[in-house]
């Protein structure tokens, strides 16, 4: 089978692989469909590894090279000795965590914090940009009859901004500022519009990005950034100018977490999504005395597939909206990854197609 494994910082490589057959008790062999390219994917390829090491992970055994894509759907082929709730032909969404189900963070349906799991297209043997997977049964979720394998590969990146919408305690008729127009800045606006959110603004300096948000569907004003200053505008525009009730940051910008401190009101919450390694200077003193809560927010409860299908089946979390293009993935480099990594693209998802 085809399969873009990565190797090191620049170097993924489509490479013909052995087919995986045998399978634990349990586990079940996907037939892959589609999946996302993510930003993850992206860090590990322009200038990783982060998450991937060259040192074999203690649940999984997987080290360099690693089959990249962990946003993905697919066909239920085999199923494990110990598998009941899952059949071949089955239509899955991947939850991608796993590990350990008696750790801390196992128990509470949180394996990416704990020290002895793994993630698919990461640190776990197979991955999503591969003909077939091998996944622990309790992580492939079957998906409803309304959902097309389209929509079950944006079932991942939906979960992670609307655990971010969660943990921000974003209330109905309350004022969101989302920083980052990028696909989990649009996914952050679908999911506080369901959440109820009464004024969701964007801040985005792509032009073409701030008019992919805009025709969305959804009321939302966006802004770029280089062009106001943001915390003028929030007193400008928010009840009272005491700034926005949430802000949530998508971009990995330290200039816009700064932004995001400075746009909310007394006892806001900024919770952090995008991912970066550069320092930020921000005053505790201010924190304190406004009473703002910082909030990182990674990924999600692995309980959370069924409501992401429901958001998405009902048509309030229109996922399918962000999608660009599907490629080959022969082409995912090329393709896929170049394209995304341009500061002045105009892409927002592109899907890899398998087994087309």
């Amino acid at each position: 089978m085809k399969a873009a494994r990565f190797y090191a910082k620049g170097d993924v490589r489509v490479e013909d692989i052995d087919k995986p057959m045998a399978l634990q008790p349990d586990e079940v062999l996907v037939r892959n469909k589609f999946c996302g390219i993510c930003g993850t994917d992206l860090h590990e390829f322009a200038d990783g590894p982060h998450f991937i090491s060259d040192v074999p992970n203690a649940f999984s055994g997987a080290s360099i090279p690693a089959i990249l894509g962990h946003e993905f759907s697919g066909e239920i082929e085999a199923v494990g000795a110990d598998v009941k709730h899952l059949r071949p032909g089955d239509r899955v969404a991947i939850q991608p965590h796993m590990g350990p189900a008696d750790g801390y963070f196992g128990v509470r349906g949180l394996h990416f914090l704990g020290t002895r799991g793994a993630a698919t297209g990461l640190t776990w043997n197979w991955g999503g940009f591969a003909d077939y997977a091998v996944m622990k049964a309790y992580a492939t979720v079957k998906m409803p009859d309304g959902l097309s394998y389209e929509q079950g590969a944006m079932v991942e990146p939906a979960a992670v901004a609307v655990t971010a919408i969660d943990r921000s305690g974003l209330e109905p008729g309350g004022a969101i500022l989302i920083t980052g127009g990028g696909p989990i800045g649009a996914l952050a606006v679908m999911a506080a519009h369901v959440a109820g959110a009464g004024k969701i603004v964007v801040s985005e300096p792509n032009a073409t990005r701030r008019e992919r948000i805009e025709n969305l569907g959804i009321p939302v004003v966006t802004v770029d950034p280089t062009a106001i200053s943001l915390g003028q505008f929030a007193r400008d525009n928010t009840f009272e100018g005491l700034g926005f009730d949430v802000a949530i940051e998508c971009a990995g910008n330290p200039r816009a977490i700064t932004d995001c401190i400075e746009a909310v009101r007394p006892q806001a919450t900024v919770v952090l999504i995008g991912l970066t390694h550069a320092k930020v200077e921000f005053s505790p003193f201010d924190l304190i005395t406004r009473d703002i809560r910082l909030q990182g927010s990674l990924c999600y409860p692995t309980t959370l597939w069924p409501r992401i299908y429901s958001m998405i089946e009902s048509g309030r979390l229109p996922v399918e909206r962000l999608i660009d293009e599907t490629i080959s993935v022969d082409n995912i480099v090329e393709q896929g990854f170049k394209p995304l990594l341009d500061p002045a693209g105009t892409k927002m998802k592109i899907l890899v197609q398998l087994n087309a």
